[in-house]
């Protein structure tokens, strides 16, 4: 059964309230636009530059104002909603980065906290220490939707190319993967990495992006894309804040298999050593 999907592209800023309604508004356009499952980026609700005040302006996953204003939206749209990710407050005080998948009447159906922390130091002098603000999840999630499989990662994860073939091997058709990359680095590998575990993993990729300029100045790359099966790019958000539609066909991803059934062409080896260095022939 096919289904129309769109990726909402947003400039998140530090204000949640701000952020919320500036999102909700256009995931109703969205849904006006004839789509059934609406997509929101990487912490849509909060980019907040102060990493210490992240854990005080994060809530519990039960009485989160975002994931309420979501399931509303959901409600009030009939639209299914992955909800980009939430900064949510564990009962130690330390966050998780989750997505959360929503049913057309708001119910939760899945949610999956951010594995793999962007720890990293770029060329140009950003430089980002992910697991210093967030406590990284250890589970794999796949949820059903009434057109099939959804296997939930986010950003970084898209770097881990084990995962999304974890997740297609599970039965996945199609991977969620909200993100927030940089520019530097979304201009050199987003979409070769969004188009590659297409390809690899013979799945729809929809990745909902933050773009433009936020607060504390960091500078995100935009471009929301949803990549189909054989790696074409279906739709590409550009740099501005808006949305992207395109119409999903789930059988395309079953015939992506059918014709190359890498997923099942795996084989056992023995795991790589370093071969000792051939020894130099001696006089003569």
């Amino acid at each position: 059964m096919s289904f129309r999907l769109a990726c909402v592209q947003t400039t998140s800023g530090n204000d949640m309230a701000a952020n919320l309604a500036a999102a909700t508004a256009a995931g109703r356009a969205a849904r006006a636009a004839g789509a059934d499952l609406v997509a929101f980026p990487e912490v849509v609700a909060m980019m907040e530059p102060d990493r210490a005040l992240v854990p005080a302006k994060a809530a519990p996953f039960d009485d989160h104002p975002a994931l309420r204003a979501f399931q509303a939206l959901a409600a009030e749209t009939g639209a299914w909603i992955v909800a980009g990710t939430i900064a949510v407050r564990h009962g130690d005080g330390t966050v998780a980065n989750r997505s959360c998948l929503l049913d057309a009447v708001g119910r939760l159906v899945a949610w999956y906290d951010k594995i793999h922390m962007f720890d990293v130091a770029l060329a140009g002098g950003e430089s980002y220490r992910e697991s210093a603000t967030y406590r990284p999840g250890d589970r794999a999630v796949v949820a059903a939707t009434p057109w099939g499989l959804l296997g939930l990662t986010v950003c970084y994860d898209l770097r881990f190319p084990h995962l999304s073939r974890d997740l297609a091997k599970a039965g996945a058709l199609f991977l969620s993967v909200p993100s927030a990359f940089t520019v530097p680095t979304g201009a050199a590998h987003w979409e070769v990495l969004l188009r590659a575990r297409a390809i690899e993993c013979g799945a729809y990729v929809f990745a909902p992006a933050q773009c433009g300029t936020h607060a504390g100045g960091r500078r995100t790359w935009g471009h929301s894309l949803i990549v189909d099966p054989w790696g074409e790019i279906l739709a590409d958000g550009g740099e501005r804040p808006g949305f992207v539609i395109a119409d999903i066909d789930p059988a395309k991803a079953a015939e992506a298999r059918r014709a190359i059934p890498a997923l099942a062409h795996d084989r056992p080896y023995s795991q790589p050593a370093a071969e000792p260095a051939p020894r130099r022939a001696v006089g003569g």
